[in-house]
């Protein structure tokens, strides 16, 4: 399962960080971005995306252009939740949760089959994503939450934009996940393009976090396989998908709870968080220490209150999921 991801890159440093070879003979190349479809949405970055925000997406070049080779790469903005494509009228109303799908079934769905037997895979990209612990029994605002990304190179931490070094050393390496998009128009003819990421049962290494994991494609073979449509059919495509051993992950605050909270911090680990606050707030009274003391109890109660009011329609989310 994944309800958040994070992405604070922009356009160009996305595109330096997806340079790719089509063969060990040619040089790397950056996809071509392009930013003209979803009803006039734009991709913002953030610490916090969630679903229905729009995010950059790898996909092949050939299903804009015949001519290109279906090796070729292009970044597209989608819309994070597949919209159905017979849906009529408000495509935010259409009533199904559609940001995760299930590997075991999605062939078979009259949803994701269609896009899937027409060669509609993507590449969903991501510095990491948020994941709340659900294999103990714990109350939904007691679950602890994660940031699960990919290894970096030596010195180059996930959290800190400061030891990324984008133009000179081919960028940071992002998580990539696959997907399948769809295209939705309304009754302007104007396009929406949207995905749904797939997922299937965890690891025995994550299976810590949670029962299920996003499909992450761990090597630049693995996406060149999954995007190339036509080269690689449905079947195999869908065969090549298994756990990843590779992840990482550390603890984070609660501040990710909340979708609207697009805090820096939501990503930084749990420590530094709190280095950070006693470099920062240095008491000089007993009297000021019970005041921050009481102030930080309100923030963490209204903070589980949030968590909690949350889960409700993510509980009934995935009862529909299940239902697919």
């Amino acid at each position: 399962m994944c309800g958040r991801t994070c992405l604070t890159l922009e356009p160009k440093e996305i595109q330096c960080c997806c340079r790719y070879q089509k063969t060990t003979q040619t040089k790397p190349k950056s996809p071509e971005y392009r930013n003209e479809f979803n009803c006039g949405r734009k991709y913002q970055p953030s610490h916090n995306v969630a679903p229905t925000d729009i995010t950059p997406v790898l996909v092949s070049a050939a299903y804009f252009d015949e001519n290109k080779d279906s090796a070729e790469r292009t970044i597209v903005p989608m819309m994070w939740s597949m919209v159905p494509r017979w849906h009529k009228g408000d495509y935010r109303k259409h009533g199904l949760t559609t940001n995760n799908c299930r590997l075991e079934s999605l062939a078979k769905s009259k949803l994701y089959g269609p896009p899937l037997e027409a060669g509609h895979r993507c590449v969903i990209l991501c510095e990491g994503f948020y994941e709340w612990q659900t294999t103990k029994e714990l109350k939904s605002s007691e679950r602890p939450a994660f940031y699960i990304h990919m290894p970096q190179k030596e010195g180059v931490k996930i959290e800190d934009k400061s030891t990324w070094d984008l133009e000179n050393n081919g960028g940071i390496n992002l998580l990539k996940m696959a997907g399948l998009f769809d295209v939705w128009e309304d009754e302007n003819g104007d396009k929406l393009y949207s995905y749904t990421l797939i997922t299937f049962e965890s690891n025995k290494k994550f299976s810590e976090i949670h029962h299920r994991i996003p499909a992450i494609l761990e090597t630049d073979e693995e996406v060149a396989s999954w995007l190339d449509f036509r080269k690689v059919g449905a079947t195999r495509a869908l065969n090549m998908l298994k756990p990843c051993e590779s992840i990482q992950w550390y603890g984070v605050t609660n501040l990710v709870n909340n979708s609207r909270n697009k805090s820096d911090q939501c990503n930084k680990p749990i420590g530094e968080i709190k280095s950070s606050m006693k470099a920062t707030v240095t008491p000089k009274s007993k009297m000021m220490q019970n005041w921050l003391i009481v102030k930080q109890r309100s923030s963490d109660d209204a903070s589980v209150k949030t968590e909690a009011d949350e889960s409700k329609p993510q509980q009934k989310k995935l009862k529909q999921e299940d239902a697919e």
